[in-house]
């Protein structure tokens, strides 16, 4: 009789299927843990992205700033204002009388003397009238020498009572008469022989020409207000620098201090000016005192008509500090400076102006020196807000010292 299956031993086709279901089990698992395993990857994965993105989110909406340091004023500072350079003398030259340019005798540039002409005028319509003067006074000459013959002769006729009083007074009368006519056509003739003489321009003193408007052929119109001068002429031996000084800086401005005047085309070069007089008054209109310097010019290297920087040495106050003029802010509450601590926490902090001294300004308060002010400030910022801040590149720009005026 066959004995009864038992639990260890199968069928061969159930024992296939086991087997077969234990491999789709772990073939399962295997997936299910390679899922597992890339959505945790691809989680962890988002979540760093995440966090760099915040991160440069973060970094971007911080502004960058530079900060500088507030520089202690030293014993002494130089006050630049702007200066006009003119000639120690300058005269246009009109002409004064109508007439053609029959030449012209000097040109831009050239040196002349006093008394020099110029240029030379035809005036023919000046001639007829200079003529006819002179032959009118030689008329009065003759009706005055009838009228003293006359007069004489009836004095004499008076002391013999041919004649009476009457008669002798209206011929003495007559005779003054006519010396008085004579006398005004002689100056007729001398005013018109000066307008002939005024046909010549003529230098008024040594110089330089600094402008021609003459052109041979041209009608010389005078004593006309669209009239043009034909010439201008300058003594630039010695030059005027005139100034308009502040009210706050007028009081450290006297007669005798000496200035260093610069120029764009001089680099590096210096004039030593001298204040020779001001005004002594403050303009309404400019809320500035004029001030004149002077400084001599050999070598003609300074050129009338240009401007300069002139650099006053005045002594600063006591406890002021300087920052770019760049960092200042502008408000409806004032003047304010922002500072930047070490965390990169921003101060807005009001400031006073003791000087306003062009790229610099001396702060008198509201500033220690400690303090990190921050350089070109963005117009947005406020108290509190954080920045990245760094220190500013230091301008290393030279100053020209002043010196004697030669290079």
């Amino acid at each position: 009789m066959p004995e009864p299956a038992t639990h260890d031993t199968l069928p061969p086709d159930d024992e296939a299927d086991r087997r077969e279901l234990r491999g789709l089990k772990r073939i399962g698992l295997g997936v299910g843990i390679a899922a597992l395993a890339i959505a945790g990857w691809g989680i962890a994965s988002r979540y760093s992205n995440d966090r760099h993105l915040a991160g440069e989110a973060a970094q971007a909406g911080t502004m960058t700033v530079a900060y500088v340091l507030p520089e202690t004023a030293g014993a002494h500072s130089d006050l630049v204002l702007p200066g006009a350079i003119q000639a120690y003398n300058s005269a246009a030259i009109y002409a004064r009388t109508n007439g053609y340019l029959r030449r012209w005798l000097a040109d831009i540039g050239d040196h002349v003397r006093a008394g020099q002409p110029l240029a030379i005028l035809d005036a023919p319509d000046l001639d007829q009238q200079l003529a006819q003067a002179r032959a009118d006074y030689q008329t009065t000459l003759a009706q005055q020498a009838l009228a003293g013959t006359t007069s004489k002769r009836w004095a004499n006729l008076l002391k013999a009572d041919a004649v009476s009083q009457q008669e002798a007074d209206e011929r003495a009368a007559d005779y003054r008469a006519r010396t008085a006519v004579a006398n005004a056509s002689l100056a007729n003739v001398r005013r018109l022989e000066a307008l002939k003489g005024f046909t010549q321009l003529r230098a008024p003193f040594a110089g330089i020409v600094t402008s021609r408007s003459a052109q041979i052929g041209a009608l010389v119109v005078s004593g006309t207000s669209a009239a043009q001068p034909l010439f201008t002429v300058s003594d630039a031996h010695r030059v005027r620098i005139y100034v308009r000084v502040p009210q706050g800086y007028s009081g450290q401005i006297h007669k005798g201090m000496h200035a260093a005047l610069t120029l764009p085309e001089y680099p590096g070069r210096a004039f030593d000016a001298v204040l020779t007089r001001s005004a002594g008054a403050v303009d309404n209109a400019s809320g500035a005192m004029l001030v004149e310097l002077q400084t001599g010019n050999g070598d003609g290297a300074l050129k009338p008509g240009a401007f300069a920087q002139v650099s006053f040495p005045l002594a600063a106050q006591a406890g002021t500090l300087r920052i770019p003029s760049s960092a200042l802010m502008f408000g409806g509450d004032g003047t304010s400076v922002a500072t930047v601590d070490a965390g990169g926490r921003v101060t807005i902090k009001r400031v006073t102006i003791a000087r306003d001294l062009g790229r610099q300004i001396e702060v008198g308060s509201g500033l220690t020196p400690r303090d990190r002010v921050i350089d070109m400030p963005p117009d947005a910022v406020q108290t509190g807000d954080r920045v990245q801040a760094a220190p500013a590149p230091k301008d290393d720009t030279a100053q020209p010292k002043a010196g004697n005026g030669k290079a």
